[in-house]
Formats: C-alpha cells, sequence, structure tokens
C-alpha cells in the first residue's frame, strides 16, 4: 500500500462507524446524555467532523466544508464559526440538541470527500512537510493526520458505546 491507499483507508473506517453510529435514530436518541452529564452521539459526531474538517483544511490550505458547504447556517448551532468543539461546557454539550442523522451524515461525508481529495494527492515525503510550528516538536503532515484519525476513532467509539447504551435505557 502505498500513503495515499493507507490514508484512505483509515479515513474510509471512520466514515463507516460514523454512518453506523447515526444510522437510523432519532433526533432525541442523538442527543441522550449518558447519566444526564455525558456526550451524546450528536455531539460526538459534530465535534470529530468538526476536528477533521478543521485540520484537514489548514493542512491542505482549503476552505473548511462547515463554512464552505454552508453547514453552519444548516445546523444553526449557538456557536462561533470556527468552534470545533474543544473545550466544550457542560452547558455548550448540552446547546447540540436538534441535530439529525441526516445532517450528521451530509456533513461528514463532506468532509471526508475533501479529505480524500486531499490525501489523494500525497506522497510519503508529503508528510514530512510541518503544518505546526506551534508545538515542540513541530507537527508535521503526517502526525497531524494520524492525530484526526486517532481522535476521530477514539470519538466515533464513544459514539457507539452510547448507542449501545441506548438499548438498555
Amino acid at each position: 500500500m502505498n500513503t495515499e491507499q493507507v490514508l484512505s483507508d483509515a479515513f474510509g473506517r471512520v466514515q463507516e462507524e460514523v454512518h453506523a453510529a447515526v444510522e437510523g435514530l432519532t433526533t432525541e436518541q442523538l442527543a441522550f446524555r449518558p447519566a444526564g452529564c455525558g456526550n451524546p452521539i450528536g455531539w460526538l459526531v459534530w465535534h470529530l467532523a468538526r476536528v477533521q474538517d478543521d485540520h484537514v483544511a489548514d493542512a491542505a490550505g482549503l476552505d473548511q466544508v462547515w463554512v464552505s458547504g454552508h453547514w453552519c447556517d444548516r445546523f444553526g448551532l449557538p456557536f462561533e464559526v470556527e468552534d470545533i468543539g474543544y473545550g466544550h461546557t457542560d452547558a455548550q454539550v448540552a446547546s447540540v440538541r436538534s441535530l439529525t442523522a441526516e445532517q450528521l451524515r451530509g456533513y461528514y461525508d463532506a468532509v471526508h470527500e475533501q479529505t480524500l481529495t486531499f490525501v489523494g494527492g500525497l506522497s510519503g515525503s508529503a508528510l514530512d512537510r510541518v503544518v505546526d510550528e506551534g508545538w515542540t516538536p513541530h507537527v508535521t503532515l503526517g502526525v497531524r493526520l494520524i492525530s484526526v484519525i486517532s481522535d476521530d476513532l477514539q470519538h466515533v467509539g464513544q459514539a457507539a458505546y452510547v448507542r449501545g447504551l441506548l438499548k438498555l435505557s
């Protein structure tokens, strides 16, 4: 496998799990918070899509799909357009209540498409390019993409866990 194939496969697995996590759920189920204070599926999937959109667009020098595709308007969330959910308070998480599975899937799929277009043109040497000098050591494109994949898989795994809890409640 080459660089493009490995990255495309990894991001494809995230997409499959996002679809499985939200498929057939109602708005109320997507907003269900375990123990009344845990992160709901809707927020988790929105957040992982926002992180991927933000980080990949920045590394690729592209506009975020959130803005260019007018998803920020379609979602109508009470956040600044650049908000990706990092550090959200309990009240901010709770405010993500009216999302549908179709919205979440649609936004993630648009982010996924932009991601695949970007990684489709990458070679192994491209992964060494520094994309963030705000850290020591500096963050390379390869490290950034693996970080996004890891973060996405953790959050979609959490969403799958919460989905399982829905069967118990």
